[in-house]
Parts: C-alpha cells; sequence; structure tokens
C-alpha cells in the first residue's frame, strides 16, 4: 500500500482519486508516469483482481 506517498491527501481525495484510477484504467505500458502514486496503486490492484478473476475462471472451465 501507498501510505507514505499519500499522507498529502485526506480520506475523501484518495477515495476519489482511487474511483477515478478503477473507472479509467489503462495498460501498464499507457501509464503516465505524473500520474499520483495512488492512482498507480490502485490501477495496479485492479491488474492484480483481473489476473485472480482469471485465474479463478480458468480454474472453474
Amino acid at each position: 500500500m501507498i501510505r507514505e506517498s499519500s499522507l498529502d491527501l485526506d480520506f475523501i481525495e484518495e477515495l476519489r482519486m482511487r474511483t477515478w484510477a478503477r473507472n479509467n484504467w489503462v495498460p501498464r505500458p499507457q501509464r503516465e508516469s505524473t500520474w499520483h502514486p495512488v492512482i498507480h496503486d490502485e490501477m495496479a490492484k485492479k491488474d492484480r483482481d483481473q489476473a485472480n478473476r482469471e485465474v479463478a475462471f480458468s480454474s472453474i472451465v
């Protein structure tokens, strides 16, 4: 988790950034290096969520 870099954000702003990151997810190569670390963290979480779903789905089939 990116707690150190989110110290400058209040809780609501962090939630807004995480929601934006989920709704505007892009593949890793297209992510801007200038985006806030919270955005990168949330997009990485979504990457893991998608990978876990693919593994779970493939084990069902």
